[in-house]
């Protein structure tokens, strides 16, 4: 990863929304170069291919063998017995713990926090049919991993997830894209550092405010369980082992080391160049960033970013064989060496911000109600 110095301010071309006169092609494309430099406080827009698509397809026709590495992995379904056992068992190791305790707040930083992020994960994991071939049996031991989460959520995050791997940086598509409002209110060291710490909610709030995806029967089964679930732990144990698990969702999203992939996933820390900068250049700017230290360890691999990305249908235990297999493909890219400095750069850092993301005026597909979307089709 370059050094902090090397970042520079992104200078993005503006959104251009559709007339009702439907302009040409050509035509918006010269409207956005001549503006480029008024808005460079924008996002930057591109005209360019999300880049995943293309670098799978020349992968395979490289290195055809990768392909063999795709399918369920099943030792997943034991690593979410695991900590979903731990996070249980602590909650209710502290039911009679005092709330505003450091013992309390001190588990669940270093334990429930990492367990629980842990968990985000492999819902994350499951998303793409991972840890089974049988697709319901995916959606169940989602539910399952949501429990100590203490709120449903596996069954909308499906989709929303799946169209941002194939819609990746569409306006008004991908939820994973900070809004224009955020980008507005929070461009600033406190407005990045208020993001930071309370991301889980962004992350859990803003895809609703983009569209809505219809309720379905493993939706409405997720938060039966889910509340079951709760009721349960209220009723025998108290309110404190519920707060514990609450609490650590909460801290897994905040500032946390683990916390900080979030961020690091497609926030463009790079030095765009002059030629770059124009989108009718069509010069791609690098916008998903892998890091490969030891807390993948913990958190299913998920910094192999690039790598999932190409590969969706690659289970978390063998991102790092697809990495060694495609290195020509991977080794130039840029990377993050550290989860916890990514954080601090994105706050402190001038050049690195809300606007910081690449984004694309069309294209793409929303995945679930009633999309057409294939099984095969969102997997691959």
């Amino acid at each position: 990863m370059p050094s902090w110095s090397s970042s520079s301010t992104v200078t993005k071309t503006p959104k251009q929304r559709k007339s009702a006169s439907a302009a040409s092609l050509s035509s918006k494309k010269d409207t956005l170069a001549d503006k480029a430099v008024a808005d460079a406080n924008d996002f930057f827009w591109t005209y360019t291919e999300e880049p995943h698509r293309t670098r799978r397809l020349a992968i395979i026709k490289a290195h055809p063998e990768i392909t063999k590495l795709c399918g369920p992995e099943p030792l997943t379904k034991w690593v979410v017995l695991g900590v979903v056992t731990l996070q249980v068992l602590l909650a209710i190791f502290l039911h009679s713990t005092p709330f505003f305790s450091l013992k309390f707040w001190g588990i669940a930083y270093v334990v429930g926090a990492t367990a629980n992020q842990n968990l985000f994960l492999a819902i994350h994991e499951i998303s793409h049919n991972l840890a089974f071939k049988n697709p319901l049996a995916n959606r169940l031991l989602a539910i399952g991993a949501n429990l100590p989460i203490g709120i449903p959520y596996s069954a909308s995050f499906r989709p929303y997830h799946l169209t941002h791997h194939k819609s990746l940086g569409v306006d008004g598509v991908d939820t994973d894209l900070p809004t224009s409002f955020e980008a507005f209110v929070l461009d600033s060291i406190l407005g990045k550092a208020f993001f930071c710490t309370f991301q889980i909610f962004f992350y859990a709030i803003r895809p609703m405010t983009v569209y809505r995806v219809p309720l379905t029967k493993i939706h409405l089964l997720n938060i039966v369980v889910q509340l079951a679930f709760d009721a349960v732990l209220l009723r025998f144990f108290g309110v404190k082992s519920l707060l514990y698990l609450l609490l650590s969702s909460f801290l897994a999203g905040s500032l946390h080391p683990l916390a900080g992939h979030f961020i690091a996933e497609h926030y463009v820390y790079e030095t765009v160049t002059p030629k770059a900068r124009d989108p009718n250049n069509r010069v791609p700017v690098p916008e998903t960033f892998s890091y490969y230290g030891p807390l993948n360890w913990l958190t299913y691999n998920v910094g192999l970013h690039n790598e999932h990305h190409d590969f969706p249908a690659v289970p978390w235990t063998k991102l790092h064989e697809v990495n060694r297999i495609a290195a020509d493909f991977y080794d130039d890219l840029p990377r993050h060496e550290s989860w916890v400095m990514a954080i601090v750069r994105f706050i402190f850092d001038k050049n690195v911000g809300m606007r910081c993301r690449v984004k694309r005026e069309s294209g793409g597909r929303v995945v679930g109600g009633g999309s057409g979307w294939t099984e095969s089709e969102v997997q691959n």
